[in-house]
């Protein structure tokens, strides 16, 4: 284990327009005063930390506004909160900023306005490049304005661009998704996310399907889907480093990267999560009750877990084995139970041990979920 990781902060942003039909998370409908009310207790958030240097004055590898949907806010009031972060906290010369955005929210105003403040990276929710898709997934907005805001980053000065899509839409074709990843391509970002969708518990689409009204993701399209991406994508230059994320050569993303290799972050906002020090933690999921801790110069957090140097451990190799380039073997050098469980997953051909490295092989990646819930 590193004496001192690298360190990044996540700021998350519970606010959207709307709620689309596939969204579980926690999220409050923007307006005026819900986002004030964020706004101010986000800021008692960040001013009680750096009081308590948890840090350790080490400096931000990365900043990652998240959401929700971090351009609700005027991009005026999220250049001055990253300039109260960045007088706040020691920050890297070459720190990575990304802020998410779904393409509707941003002018091109808005996008100059937000790399004149340092943001320079930006991840936009293009979901499809398919009209018909967004219908039945609830999402609003439209492809044109994701070619447009594609190219007012580019005007603003944004020279690193991620795309994230969606696969196994209801109603959506091989052949439409492979048309979905080539027009996505034209718009030359540095970064392409692609997930697979999937139906959660209580949303509108679990709705919808269970009454018949749209058809349940069907995994083999999905299965090819996924190699349809990898194999087009790969031949526009881009390489597949997590089971989700293709990049261009030096885009990979740093801040999910610390996610991935054992690094450390902290998460401020309702509902974020943190990893600090050996230790995970949450804040609650509720804006009401978020910020009327912090008015009473209280952390927000809901629950606190200390981890052992072995569950440190296991965590390293469980998040490291997403990276297509697997983990080191000291990585996966656990007790015998474990040593068992990993002969059990090679045997099975999820796993293979490759020199100094382990990894998951392509059937692996296909039951990530699974590999994961047995190491844990």
């Amino acid at each position: 284990m590193r004496a001192e990781r690298d360190i990044g902060l996540y700021i998350h942003v519970p606010l959207c327009r709307q709620r689309c039909h596939f969204c579980a998370f926690y999220l409050e409908i923007a307006t005026p005063a819900r986002t004030e009310a964020f706004l101010s207790a986000l800021t008692r958030e960040l001013s009680l930390y750096a009081r308590q240097d948890l840090l350790g004055r080490r400096a931000l590898q990365s900043i990652y506004f998240g959401g929700g949907t971090p351009t609700t806010i005027p991009a005026r009031q999220l250049a001055g909160l990253l300039s109260r972060i960045r007088d706040l906290f020691p920050v890297s010369p070459d720190v990575e900023v990304t802020i998410e955005a779904h393409p509707a929210t941003v002018t091109g105003s808005d996008l100059s306005m937000l790399a004149e403040a340092g943001f320079n990276r930006l991840s936009l929710g293009a979901e499809s490049m398919a009209p018909g898709d967004f219908i039945p997934i609830g999402r609003p907005g439209t492809v044109t304005e994701t070619e447009q805001a594609v190219d007012n980053a580019r005007t603003a000065g944004f020279s690193n661009i991620s795309l994230d899509l969606m696969y196994g839409l209801p109603g959506q074709s091989l052949a439409s998704w492979i048309r979905t990843v080539n027009s996505l391509i034209t718009l030359n970002p540095t970064h392409i996310s692609c997930y697979a969708l999937t139906v959660e518990d209580h949303t509108r689409l679990a709705q919808d399907i269970a009454r018949g009204l749209v058809a349940a993701p069907d995994e083999t399209l999905q299965n090819e889907m996924e190699d349809a991406a990898e194999t087009i994508l790969g031949s526009a230059g881009f390489t597949r480093y997590e089971i989700s994320n293709y990049a261009r050569s030096g885009h990979t993303c740093r801040h999910n990267l610390l996610y991935w290799t054992n690094g450390e972050y902290l998460g401020l906002g309702p509902s974020a999560q943190s990893y600090v020090g050996g230790c995970r933690f949450g804040n609650v999921a509720d804006l009401d009750i978020y910020t009327g801790r912090l008015q009473s110069d209280q952390l927000p957090i809901r629950e606190r877990l200390t981890l052992s140097e072995e569950e440190q451990q296991r965590d390293a190799l469980v998040f490291g084995l997403r990276l297509l380039n697997g983990v080191p073997n000291s990585v996966a050098a656990g007790d015998s139970g474990q040593r068992d469980l990993l002969a059990q997953l090679s045997a099975k051909g999820l796993i293979v041990n490759e020199g100094q490295r382990i990894r998951l092989t392509p059937l692996g990646r296909r039951f990530a979920d699974s590999v994961a819930g047995e190491l844990f």
